[in-house]
């Protein structure tokens, strides 16, 4: 990395935007991930910060950044695709503290869909037939979980993804299905994959860290797999800090030192932008972020030690007869905790938010579901 080096003076650093989670597993991640790319540039000061829910904040990282004397930042979304938090949350954040202070803050694209994203999703799957050498491609259904969007645009990627592994590794089928806010949600989603008849079913969660969501894609699909004996469920592991992922880092940071990132953006169908069927009321909306309430809070799940086991969205202790109360309770169990991606927000409702394989299933689980996790956990 020495021609980027040579371009760049101490007054320049670079700051990895993160979303936050509670979890600890994927602080640690996140955490391994910029060390990953701050030797990809020794001599610049690279530092991460979370919108919410995990230390240190945005601001804290953009105050320790201006504390060495940086002038000029280099921000990097570190998500996979441009949904809310990417096009409302942070630029709006970055531009707030921009106009504060005497800081320079240019921002770059989140990873998107590219050659290494797409090389690294695709050795994520055939990690799991070099386990299983009786694994045919050809004979198995690949299913790709999304986080979910508002964003149709954003969701709409996370198809393409499917397809492209699809192509890439030579699998017989595949669907795509989401943890959550749009549908089909994973319980409901499987239900209808495994009437296609495969004997194989690879669930690939395309996710950039662990947390409550990635052990809300294991759980559910267990609970697909103890009704479905007579299949055999295989689960990929997330992206996490894939040598493909992190190179796409880097060219996100080089579009800016090549001052030809705005080549790159494409809002053909950003709902923002353009008149998308459906979402014609989101067109010329204020961007603004939601995350003031949030950031800068760091809470740790203390349910459990590493990974997410998931215990702060089972532990219910019993099953309560009352249905009113029980909704209730549910409600209030996924509000205070990781069900945090349901901000109250300025913007439209999200048109397809009571869809019967959506937001609705997840947010009000069936009495049988609440028995078996009870019993499972």
């Amino acid at each position: 990395m020495d021609t980027f080096d040579s371009n760049l003076n101490k007054q320049i650093g670079i700051l990895i935007c993160g979303h936050g989670s509670r979890n600890k597993l994927a602080i640690t991640e996140f955490r391994e991930l910029t060390r990953l790319i701050q030797k990809k540039y020794p001599s610049i000061l690279v530092e991460f910060g979370f919108l919410e829910f995990a230390k240190p904040s945005l601001t804290d990282a953009l105050d320790k950044l201006r504390s060495s004397s940086i002038k000029k930042v280099i921000a990097i979304p570190a998500m996979l695709f441009a949904a809310g938090h990417v096009k409302n949350d942070i630029p709006s954040l970055l531009m707030n503290y921009a106009k504060k202070t005497d800081i320079e803050i240019i921002y770059g694209r989140e990873l998107g869909i590219n050659n290494l994203m797409i090389s690294a999703a695709c050795e994520r799957v055939k990690e799991v037939f070099k386990k299983n050498d009786s694994l045919i491609p050809e004979e198995s259904l690949l299913v790709v979980v999304g986080r979910g969007s508002s964003d149709p645009d954003a969701n709409s990627n996370v198809s393409k993804i499917t397809r492209m592994v699809v192509e890439g590794v030579g699998l017989g089928w595949g669907e795509t299905v989401f943890s959550g806010v749009t549908f089909p949600l994973v319980e409901p989603g499987l239900r209808n994959v495994v009437r296609l008849g495969y004997k194989n079913v690879i669930i690939f969660p395309y996710f950039l860290f662990s947390g409550v969501l990635v052990t809300r894609i294991k759980r559910q699909s267990d609970l697909v797999a103890l009704d479905n004996p007579h299949i055999e469920f295989y689960k990929a592991k997330y992206l996490s800090s894939h040598k493909y992922v992190i190179q796409t880092f880097v060219e996100r940071i080089e579009e800016i030192l090549n001052d030809d990132s705005n080549n790159f953006m494409n809002c053909a169908l950003c709902k923002y932008r353009s008149s998308l069927f459906g979402f014609e009321k989101e067109v010329g909306l204020v961007q603004e972020s939601h995350h003031e309430h949030v950031e800068g809070i760091g809470l740790s799940c203390d349910l459990c030690d590493s990974e997410c086991n998931g215990a702060c969205e089972t532990n219910i202790q019993s099953v309560i007869d009352d249905q009113d109360q029980l909704e209730k309770t549910i409600i209030e169990n996924h509000h205070n905790h990781h069900n945090h991606h349901n901000h109250h927000n300025h913007h439209s409702t999200y048109p397809n938010s009571k869809h019967p394989l959506g937001p609705v299933t997840l947010r009000l689980p069936s009495k049988d579901q609440i028995l078996r996790n009870s019993v499972e956990n």
